[in-house]
């Protein structure tokens, strides 16, 4: 008789513990900022589109596959990373800009007074745009550089350091939008 008491008592407890447990977890699990392994931090419950427009070239230099190299890796970047949908119009979080620099320079001089390197640099000008909090919105220009042996032609490697820059751009404009890195 006092044993099935007990196994009673012990049964009323290891429910009040399931339940205080299972209260606790859903008030975790309901919690409306989404943190990913990525580093982006975005309220799914308020922010839900992303708007990217295509970044045109605006430098004096131009490469032909620039454009279309930086504006899938953006998109794709949102897309990897977030669960936030794209459209074309009215989205809650809005980026448009251009690319305004890239152009190449001599890094260093050799012991023969010729050079030794080159350096290549992309800029990007970039407007976003929060349409749930305005005070996350700016404007910013966001560089990356690549350097190369100067022996080597720019159409040999020109490839190869535009997709590196590039990766490392959308890396920072994606820190700067959702990750605020």
């Amino acid at each position: 008789m006092k044993s099935s008491k007990l196994t009673v008592e012990r049964l009323k407890w290891i429910g009040i513990i399931v339940v205080l447990i299972t209260f606790h977890f859903s008030l975790l699990t309901s919690c409306k900022v989404s943190y990913t392994f990525n580093g982006a931090s975005i309220d799914y419950t308020k922010v839900k589109t992303i708007q990217i427009a295509d970044f045109p070239i605006r430098s004096n230099y131009v490469w032909g596959p620039m454009s279309s190299i930086f504006n899938n890796q953006l998109k794709d970047q949102y897309a990897n990373h977030t669960k936030l949908q794209q459209v074309k119009r009215n989205g809650d979080l809005k980026l448009e800009g251009e690319i305004t620099r890239y152009e190449q320079r001599n890094k260093s001089v050799s012991a023969e007074g010729s050079s030794a390197q080159v350096e290549l640099s992309l800029t990007v000008n970039v407007r976003f745009t929060n349409n749930t909090k305005h005070s996350d919105d700016f404007e910013q220009s966001f560089t990356a550089s690549q350097s190369y042996d100067s022996k080597l032609s720019l159409n040999a490697v020109q490839e190869e350091l535009v997709t590196q820059m590039v990766k490392d751009i959308t890396d920072q404009i994606f820190n700067a939008t959702v990750a605020k890195w």
